[in-house]
């Protein structure tokens, strides 16, 4: 009865380590971040192996942004490739008065935003400061540094934006703007860089 006890308190000790260790960091009214992400989209695209997935590069990509929200997955097809997502914003959307007032969640790949009215921001400056995006880690060292981001974190990536094709008929298409919404508004961003600024 005793041991069962011990590891019970063991495994709540971890839990709320687990909870305390990921805690979203929160910062003073004002933007983080006043910069838009840098992209150069490409000539030539090049075509490069992960695998069994074939990544074509579509655009050179930069960001720096405030970690809005994060999501992490285990299942799927893609799953190994890109095993996080991260929803970004920057300007407005890296303004701790602004998200105070904003629900951000994440689930089955997309990003959420939900506000009571009166919004603090017009949904058009929403969709144009922040972004969900697939990460695919370019190597270890970035896939290690991708699990220790924190919600609030302010970080710098930089990558590409690819396209991902698989013989198995998986796919996906990068989007390659800022101001779309909908199924194929996400950026798919190979992380060959990692920065935490804040």
């Amino acid at each position: 009865m005793r041991k069962a006890l011990y590891t019970c308190l063991v495994l709540l000790a971890l839990l709320a380590w687990r909870d305390w260790s990921n805690r979203e960091i929160t910062h003073q009214p004002g933007v983080l971040v006043s910069t838009a992400p840098v992209q150069r989209n490409l000539v030539e695209e090049e075509r490069f192996y992960i695998d069994e997935y074939r990544l074509t590069r579509r655009a050179s990509f930069q960001v720096e942004a405030r970690v809005l929200s994060r999501e992490n997955y285990w299942l799927g097809p893609e799953a190994d490739l890109s095993p996080t997502d991260f929803a970004l914003g920057w300007g407005v959307m890296s303004d701790q008065a602004v998200l105070d007032r904003i629900k951000i969640t994440q689930g089955s790949r997309w990003y959420f935003t939900r506000y009571e009215l009166p919004a603090p921001v017009s949904d058009r400056e929403i969709i144009n400061h922040s972004s969900n995006m697939h990460l695919i880690p370019a190597n270890d060292w970035v896939r290690a540094r991708l699990k220790k981001i924190r919600r609030g974190n302010v970080v710098q990536l930089k990558g590409s934006l690819v396209d991902v094709d698989s013989d198995s008929g998986f796919y996906w298409r990068t989007s390659l703007r800022r101001d779309d919404t909908g199924n194929g508004s996400c950026e798919v961003f190979f992380v060959e860089e990692i920065y935490v600024l804040n």
